[in-house]
Order: structure tokens, then C-alpha cells, then sequence
């Protein structure tokens, strides 16, 4: 190894701790994997013989404070982000986050802070932003081409793609929520990223369970637990309003009776002009010699590097220059407080004002 290479430390074995590895396995000029760990340590040394990973620590926390780690690559549930990541920042530790930052609101608002104590990076996993078709818009938007974007409408409605019922994926307590945190935030994040990351202060939301609680909507994500239970949300939505007086609606669902082609999407829609993804698939569209035109967008070509080595590359580079990831702390605390005044708003019936405080 040179010294060059970043050394990543992965703790969480499961389904995306093996994309993790595959992915970062891409980059071995920028990165070397040199320790994973699991609660189920087995995975964890079968992960190792598999890739030749040369340590296995027993703990998460002998391997965020391994010598041999630089930046600990966090893939486990959720309610587990906050305590790892903090642990890490403290551990001098660079920080790679699952999404969605924290399990609620407060969670989040611990790992920002650890993050402003720290001269580590922290950035949270929103692959979505580094996709084709987004990074094409988010150019747009910042050559000013939309104009004033006044409001905006994403979401990700699955017609029948209930993960892993009875495991946590289903429980409140373990995940903080359905669809809307599980899926909901990437289109949040994304939406609010193409935006230009306007300040949420007010939402408006309400949730359902239509599907879970009776075992059906099932997806073929993860292997039911039907020991388990099901306590979340099946279909959210919500009406989000920011400072400089742009609203955002958000549409989620992993299951529902609906005409869906199940591909994630979001219009925004400018003074100037507008832009729309649904899927990989996206467009922009404009007036010209008073008559409307659409440009369509070009998706990722075969010879494309994906999407997740990009958003890794960005990583890399981030701990290697000291510079302020897209996805860093910040945006994910704003992506929890969010996601935690509509769970909020849909108990109370009631518009929730956003609690900025730290």
C-alpha cells in the first residue's frame, strides 16, 4: 500500500457492505479496504476471505479506532448511524454514511455536531446526485438557466416493494420510519439539492399504513422475518415550504393500488425554464420564439464509470484535500428535520415549524 491510499474500514457486512466493497474494489489506485466488521461476525470474516480483507475486528469500535483505518465506511441500520459516526469523528476518523444520516431528528442533530468539532469528513451516501441525468440539471440550475426555481414536485411511488418485513426495515424503532426514510429522502435530498438547497421552514404531511400491517405489498428487498412486525408507514406525503418561498411536494410509497411505473421523479419548475428525470430518463424544457422546447437528456453512456464510484471518488478526494463534501453533514441534518416534522405533522394534523436549533 502507498501511502497515497485512503484505508477504508466497512462496518456492516449485509447487501450494502458487498456494494461497498465492489464498488470501492474499483478504485485500488485511491482506496485499499483493509478491515470489516459485523454484529454477525461470520458475514464479516466471509466478506474478508471472499475480497482478501486482512482484518476482521471483533467490534465496531476496534475497528474505528484500528490504526489501520483512515475512513470508516458505515452500512448497518439506522439506529446504529449515530453512535458509530460519532464514535469515529471522535476517533479522528473520517466518515462514510448510509443514508439517512441519523434515526430522527435528534440523532442527526448529534452526528452535526460532532461534525463541527471535527476537522474529519463526514458525507452522507445520496448516490442519486451524482447520477447523469442529475448532474447535467444541477449544471443548468447553476448557470442560472432555469431562472428562479419557484416550486418543485419529486417522489417514488413502488407499486408492490414492502423490504424485508418483520426485519428492521419495518420497525420504527429501529429504521425511524417507511418509505419516507427509507426512499423519501434520497428524492428530498435530490430535489432539494437541484433547488439550490433552499431552507425548509415549514411542513405539512400525512402517512399511511394500508398494506404492511396486513402482510401484503410485499418486495422482493431482503427476507421476511414473519415473527416480526410491521410498524411504519407503507405511502407518505407531504408539502414542504422554505424560506425564500419555494415549495417542494414529496410522493412516496413502497406499496400502493396505483398506475406506477415505479421509477423515482422530480420536476422543477423556474422562472425560465424547467427539468424533469423520471427514472434514468430526463429533459429540459424552456420557451423559445413563443413556443415551448424540450431538450432531452442524455443518460449514462456503457463506457460511464457508475455512479457509485463517482460519488466515491468525491469522497476520496474530500479526505485527501480537506474539502466539504456535496452530501456533508449539514444536508443531512436538514434531510432528518424534514422527515421528522412530517412523521410530526401527520400525528398532529397540523403544519410543523422547522426547529433549526442546535
Amino acid at each position: 500500500m502507498t501511502a497515497s491510499k485512503i484505508r477504508l474500514g466497512i462496518i456492516g457486512a449485509g447487501n450494502i457492505g458487498g456494494v461497498h466493497i465492489r464498488e470501492f474494489s474499483k478504485l485500488p489506485d485511491l482506496c485499499e479496504i483493509t478491515a470489516i466488521t459485523d454484529a454477525y461476525l461470520p458475514m464479516a470474516e466471509r466478506r474478508a476471505r471472499e475480497h482478501g480483507i486482512p482484518n476482521v475486528p471483533r467490534t465496531p469500535e476496534e475497528l474505528i479506532h484500528s490504526s489501520e483505518v483512515d475512513a470508516v465506511i458505515i452500512g448497518v441500520p439506522n439506529q446504529f448511524h449515530a453512535p458509530f459516526a460519532i464514535q469515529a469523528l471522535e476517533a479522528g476518523k473520517h466518515v462514510l454514511l448510509e443514508k439517512p444520516m441519523g434515526l430522527n431528528a435528534e440523532a442527526a442533530r448529534q452526528i452535526y455536531q460532532a461534525s463541527l468539532k471535527s476537522d474529519k469528513v463526514l458525507m452522507v451516501s445520496h448516490q442519486m446526485r451524482f447520477e447523469s441525468v442529475p448532474m447535467q440539471i444541477k449544471e443548468q440550475v447553476e448557470r442560472g438557466e432555469l431562472g428562479r426555481i419557484y416550486t418543485a414536485k419529486t417522489g417514488w411511488f413502488r407499486r408492490k416493494g414492502i423490504p424485508g418485513w418483520g426485519t428492521w426495515f419495518t420497525r420504527m424503532d429501529q429504521s425511524g420510519g417507511g418509505p419516507l426514510i427509507d426512499i423519501g429522502v434520497h428524492m428530498l435530498d435530490l430535489a432539494l439539492y437541484l433547488m439550490g438547497n433552499p431552507k425548509p421552514v415549514s411542513v405539512s404531511g400525512s402517512t399511511y399504513a394500508e398494506f404492511g400491517p396486513k402482510r401484503k405489498g410485499i418486495g422482493t428487498w431482503g427476507k421476511p422475518n414473519w415473527d416480526g412486525f410491521f410498524d411504519v408507514e407503507d405511502l407518505a406525503t407531504a408539502l414542504i415550504k422554505m424560506e425564500n418561498g419555494s415549495s417542494l411536494s414529496l410522493d412516496v410509497s413502497w406499496a400502493v393500488h396505483t398506475d406506477t411505473d415505479n421509477k423515482a421523479y422530480i420536476q422543477l419548475m423556474g422562472s425560465e425554464g424547467g427539468a424533469s428525470i423520471r427514472g434514468n430518463s430526463g429533459k429540459l424544457l424552456t420557451e423559445k420564439f413563443d413556443m415551448p422546447l424540450d431538450v432531452d437528456l442524455n443518460p449514462a453512456q456503457d463506457a460511464d464509470e457508475g455512479v457509485r464510484v463517482r460519488m466515491y471518488k468525491h469522497f476520496i478526494e474530500c479526505v485527501r484535500e480537506g474539502k466539504e463534501p456535496i452530501s456533508n453533514a449539514y444536508t443531512g441534518y436538514t434531510n432528518n428535520l424534514v422527515l421528522e416534522a412530517i412523521y410530526e405533522s401527520s400525528h398532529t394534523g397540523s403544519e410543523v415549524k422547522l426547529d433549526w436549533s442546535l
